[in-house]
């Protein structure tokens, strides 16, 4: 089978950590079978430095075309690179912030995985930790607080402020029907988070949802206020599968979620359009003071791509190997220096890639 792919390497250590990325899809493609037809655009800062401006109508057009991008990390030191000296919308993030609204990227999915190997990295206790956890937070991205109509004014004499939190129900649904077809890819249970004893927004969030549901009578669903699933989060994370929820509620609580895990730099994520095109990342950041010098875990990434061959190109055996390869690398012991640990051993950037790629 064909797939195009296309590579973002982006910034700082995007073009390390993308290609041990893609050292292991090409092995993925040695061990099954199938051809991945790549092809490479520029964004952010790498864009910037180039073009001029941080994405082009042409690096749009070709990631439109391709069966999904995979892409490292944006932006660089806020402190002291040029490209902070721009305005606002010509700075790196605002390409990946149009990206996304070109593409219509409006779930974002962000899993919680706990290895067993990297336990003493987790802050919780062992009796909380028990057995691990596995989530994964899909969050609806293009709507919500962060996109209502927003003013500041003087009322009275107060300097104030108004944010409009809204969502029409064609909205609540795409991302409900998407949170259920993922859980059904695994563990079959929803948890949808709202905060309808206060919001009419939450209110209709859980109707709309409920009638989603009907449509998937497999999948267990059940609603929890966002207060509560903030406390459940860090008293019992092994109770949750798909965690479903609105833009701000899912960006708090997915940056929970990822502190209890230990560690940034194993955590992937996805956004997703209306079809099965999507646009996968590592959760971290470009980390620019050790860009080029071989430290950089790359892990986050490899699991970004793991995530791509299973809900864009539905090669679920195939991410299956990828995820079960990085666990058996684990347990030989061979760790990054950001999760090193006594009695491992501590390996670079290329050399955790091969490791990957080699154990599929």
């Amino acid at each position: 089978m064909e797939h195009k792919i296309v590579l973002i390497p982006g910034d700082g250590i995007g073009p390390e950590i993308v290609g041990e990325a893609k050292k292991v899809l090409d092995r993925v493609c040695e061990k099954s079978g199938h051809t991945f037809l790549y092809e490479e655009v520029l964004l952010g800062g790498a864009s910037i430095d180039v073009h001029g401006v941080p994405l082009t109508d042409e690096a749009v057009a070709v990631a439109r075309s391709a069966d999904a991008v995979l892409m490292g990390s944006i932006g660089g030191n806020t402190a002291t690179s040029p490209w902070y000296k721009l305005e606002p919308s010509k700075r790196p993030e605002a390409g990946l912030l149009r990206i996304r609204k070109e593409l219509n990227l409006f779930a974002n999915l962000r899993p919680a995985y706990l290895y067993s190997q990297l336990k003493d990295a987790c802050p919780l206790r062992p009796d909380i930790i028990g057995d691990g956890f596995d989530m994964l937070i899909m969050r609806e991205l293009t709507g919500g607080l962060y996109f209502g109509e927003r003013r500041t004014y003087e009322q009275d004499g107060l300097r104030t402020a108004m944010d409009t939190l809204v969502y029409n129900e064609e909205e609540i649904r795409r991302i409900a029907v998407k949170g259920f077809e993922i859980a059904k890819k695994r563990r079959n249970k929803v948890t949808s988070v709202d905060k309808a004893n206060v919001l009419d927004s939450s209110r209709l969030w859980r109707k709309v949802v409920e009638e989603v549901a009907v449509h998937y009578p497999d999948v267990e669903l059940e609603h929890m206020l966002v207060d509560n699933c903030a406390m459940q989060l860090v008293r019992d994370p092994g109770q949750f599968d798909v965690i479903l929820t609105e833009n701000m509620f899912g960006d708090i609580l997915s940056d929970e979620a990822s502190m209890v895990t230990g560690s940034i730099g194993m955590l992937s994520s996805a956004s997703l359009n209306e079809t099965k095109f999507g646009l996968y990342e590592p959760s971290h950041g470009s980390a620019p003071d050790i860009a080029g010098q071989d430290k950089a875990n790359p892990i986050a990434t490899i699991l970004s791509a793991a995530m791509m061959l299973r809900y864009s190109l539905d090669l679920d055996g195939e991410a299956d190997a990828v995820e079960q390869a990085v666990q058996r690398v684990l347990e030989q012991g061979y760790r990054t220096v950001d999760i090193m640990s006594e009695g491992c051993t501590c390996v670079g950037t290329r050399e955790m890639g091969e490791l990957i790629s080699k154990a599929i």
